[in-house]
């Protein structure tokens, strides 16, 4: 998509379709996902990788995901109904939200969509409904509190390993169908991935000793992903906020702002609430170090392999990386009360921000505007009317400068960046979403997210 940066392209099309624009190319998800299933393959693993509806929401990745023979992994009543009208089978599809209404667990029994059954409610609901429709539930049951390293990773998600175990006999006399077991870790420790894979084992075998034939085991979300090229660049960063933190050079970051670090006195302790920019093993090898580990002298692989299961993930990111970017045009610049520069962007935080504090990513800036335009530093800031409005909250150096009407470029944002948190405060539309087409002639299509009639 770098082909976009020369000329004035992207002006263009900002032009036409508003600022911030977020051009999406799905095709590069194929080489994602091809790279994760053939460490799969090469240990002889039944393998299934299933895209996450809820890291974009735009149809062209739900098509291109059924021409990748991916998975659906949805999050909604919306996210399901889309993924059908675009003709996906209910057998792809699995939801795993967080917090399931009636009407979404309706439309997953009607369609034999199999449900990861997060806590007792969840599953009285479903057995209620099948009991009433006559139906069989297909479900797949989601768990956690797994012991690691002497001690129990805390999750908000699934059943709890100990505490549960009644659930077992609970499930004999229900109208479901058991199709596998689920689980979801926070971060990217390879090591309590293999822990929940190890506990889920035995939890197929509990369900198979009372007669139910479960066919899997998910791994749950997320494969780490870099989105920068060299450590040092991520390790210079954080070497240099804490001399900013500590007092020994000027701030970095807005109004010294500690990235989720706290400062006592003259030391700077806990860990960034920031996403791991930089990191090592990534996608393919992170995946192979968790299926060779060995497990009571058998590798991961082979106990899978052995129990006859499939391997199901959600990569998340993983299967994002390279597939977008976000664009914004230059509004202002003026200097605050305490003289930094702020360069307004017509777009607010929302649009590419996750739960965490900052996108530690460098943007592009594209000279497009007019006027003259000196070397500066300064925080890119949006919208919205908070103080806390700032888009990054890292000081940026522009050595050519920055003018009215130039145009930010955000890279790499189709993997939960643009969507997760988006927000429409004040009445501001929506970001638009353009497909970039492949080939010479670099056409350009709305998503069909964008034309509800027509998706």
């Amino acid at each position: 998509m770098t082909d976009l940066f020369d000329g004035q392209i992207l002006a263009d099309l900002v032009t036409q379709h508003g600022s911030p624009l977020n051009l999406i190319s799905p095709t590069s998800m194929r080489a994602n996902l091809d790279e994760v299933s053939q460490v799969a393959e090469d240990r002889g693993v039944d393998f299934q990788a299933f895209f996450a509806r809820k890291s974009n929401k735009c149809l062209a990745f739900v098509d291109e995901a059924i021409r990748c023979d991916a998975g659906l992994d949805t999050a909604s009543e919306n996210e399901i109904q889309q993924c059908l009208d675009r003709g996906v089978t209910p057998d792809r599809i699995i939801c795993t939200a967080a917090v399931k209404q009636e009407a979404l667990l309706r439309l997953c029994l009607n369609h034999s969509i199999c449900i990861a059954i997060d806590n007792q409610d969840e599953l009285d609901v479903i057995a209620s409904l099948a009991q009433q429709t006559g139906l069989t539930a297909v479900v797949a049951l989601r768990i956690g509190g797994f012991h690691h390293r002497g001690s129990k990773l805390p999750t908000r998600f699934g059943f709890d390993v100990d505490r549960d175990l009644e659930l077992l006999d609970e499930l004999v006399d229900l109208p479901v169908r058991v199709a596998g077991i689920h689980f979801h870790l926070d971060g990217y420790d390879a090591s309590q991935r293999v822990t929940g894979l190890a506990e889920a084992l035995g939890w197929i075998e509990h369900l198979r000793d009372q007669g139910h034939a479960p066919t899997f085991i998910d791994m749950g979300g997320g494969f780490p992903i870099s989105y920068l090229d060299h450590e040092h660049q991520w390790n210079d960063f954080w070497r240099e906020h804490e001399s900013s933190l500590r007092g020994q050079r000027s701030p970095i970051t807005y109004r010294n702002h500690p990235l989720g670090r706290q400062v006592m006195a003259d030391s700077v302790t806990g860990k960034p609430n920031v996403y791991p920019y930089f990191q090592s093993p990534t996608r393919a090898a992170w995946l192979a170090s968790i299926l060779d580990t060995e497990i009571n002298g058998c590798s991961v692989a082979k106990r899978i392999n052995d129990a006859k299961l499939q391997l199901r993930c959600e990569p998340g990111r993983s299967l994002m990386d390279g597939c977008g970017m976000t664009v914004a045009r230059v509004e202002y610049r003026k200097q605050n009360s305490d003289g930094d520069w702020l360069i307004g962007l017509s777009m607010n935080r929302t649009q590419c921000r996750t739960t965490t504090d900052d996108f530690l990513v460098d943007p592009i800036v594209l000279p497009i505007g007019e006027g003259k335009s000196s070397p500066m530093t300064g925080y890119l800031v949006g919208a919205y009317c908070t103080e806390s409005e700032l888009l990054s909250l890292r000081q940026m150096e522009f050595p050519t400068g920055v003018r009215r009407g130039d145009l930010v470029v955000f890279p790499n944002t189709a993997g939960y960046l643009m969507h997760f948190l988006e927000s429409r405060s004040h009445q501001f539309p929506l970001a638009k979403n353009l497909v970039v087409a492949d080939g010479p002639e670099g056409t350009f299509e709305l998503d069909r997210i964008d034309m509800p009639s027509l998706s």
